[in-house]
């Protein structure tokens, strides 16, 4: 083979090098991002003029696991099995291509002695009806098999609206920018970010939106269903073990979509039947000088326009505050509810998630400790 002919196999050789070199050099870049980098949660001044959050982003009683291989119930047990099937179906094919692949360049590759002596283009062959139509059935088949086992676990895990189970019980789940609101019409109870369910029994979910496009998934129990404005969705799990189960908008709701957390917590028969009990009476009715300024501090401002309290106030805008310090997290499930982080939210709700539609009221701080003080009231 002539020496410009060599000189092509050199640079084509040092090419392949380099493009291995720098996808090993990229894809070491990003892990180091993700795993590393992606640990060091940093706030962009997240100290508020008068009061300082604490533990953002902390779930206080859960770890997430976003993994739909780890499977709390029926539903998600079907979606680990198609997950698995398609995995190995897929994993067989690149195991068959890449060995044909690497047989073919080993088997196949001009020796020194072939190079040196080549002269021309090498035989060309042109054309093979068993082959062609050996890669145009098989690739037919298997498309054919992955469909049917998806349909199947779709038919499985995602039910319509004649399909609700018997002693199934029902939540109105429904998406705003950025939290969930949880109604139970059965029970009398409206909550936020916060889902309670009873374990071994059929939870019937109609899922909707109050204003764009949200989706909800808590990967251990179910798969995504989105939340549409004016349009109901239905969705079914019955989760099998008590524990708490985290889950996230998975559809990009705006800028504050990533802080659009969701908890279930899953409880004994007992357990949520005296939950639902709790939430479905007033607040306390606790009293004292602090507690009775915070109230009227409460009732002067838009905070009673937008919030319902049972018995003070019946706001609809934003979560349900009746039963507020019964709850492990606020804002979207991004803090945890204690009395320091309430103070922080309330003085400035836009240091703490930009974008939120709660305004910040510019009360005194001696007003908002008044108002917090009613607030850890509500349980």
């Amino acid at each position: 083979m002539s020496e410009q002919g060599n000189t092509s196999d050199k640079v084509i050789t040092r090419a392949w090098w380099v493009l291995i070199l720098t996808t090993l050099v990229v894809g070491g870049v990003g892990f180091f991002l993700i795993v590393v980098l992606g640990n060091q949660i940093e706030v962009e001044d997240p100290i508020v003029e008068n009061f300082t959050p604490t533990d953002l982003f902390v779930q206080p009683d859960a770890e997430w696991n976003t993994s739909v291989l780890v499977a709390k119930s029926p539903e998600t047990r079907e979606i680990r099995r198609l997950t698995w099937f398609v995995f190995s179906i897929a994993g067989g094919i690149f195991l068959v291509v890449e060995g044909l692949l690497l047989y073919a360049i080993f088997r196949y590759r001009r020796t020194k002695k072939q190079r040196l002596e080549e002269t021309g283009e090498p035989v060309q062959l042109y054309g093979s009806n068993p082959v062609e139509i050996a890669w145009t059935i098989i690739p037919i088949i298997i498309v054919l098999v992955l469909c049917l086992a998806t349909i199947r676990t779709i038919q499985t895990v995602q039910p319509t609206k004649n399909d609700r189970p018997e002693n199934a019980l029902t939540v109105e789940v429904i998406g705003h920018r950025w939290w969930w609101e949880f109604r139970y019409p059965e029970l009398n109870v409206v909550t936020a970010n916060e889902m309670y369910i009873p374990v071994d029994r059929p939870i019937w979910m109609e899922i909707g939106s109050a204003d764009v496009i949200h989706s909800f998934w808590v990967p251990e129990l179910q798969g995504k269903m989105d939340a549409i404005p004016a349009h109901t969705n239905y969705w079914k799990l019955t989760a099998e073990k008590v524990g708490t189960y985290l889950g996230q908008c998975a559809e990009y709701c705006g800028n504050q979509h990533a802080n659009m957390l969701i908890r279930v917590v899953v409880l004994d028969e007992s357990g949520f039947d005296g939950w639902a009990k709790d939430q479905s009476l007033p607040a306390d009715n606790v009293t004292s000088d602090q507690v009775d300024l915070g109230r009227k501090v409460f009732l002067k401002y838009a905070c009673q326009s937008c919030h319902a309290v049972a018995g003070v106030s019946d706001g609809t805008y934003a979560p349900d505050l009746t039963h507020l310090m019964s709850r492990k997290t606020f804002a979207g499930g991004m803090i945890p509810n204690t009395a320091d982080n309430l103070k922080a939210w309330i003085d400035d709700p836009a240091q703490i998630k930009p974008g939120s539609d709660m305004p910040a009221l510019q009360l005194t701080p001696q007003e908002i400790e008044q108002v917090v003080a009613y607030l850890v009231t509500l349980k």
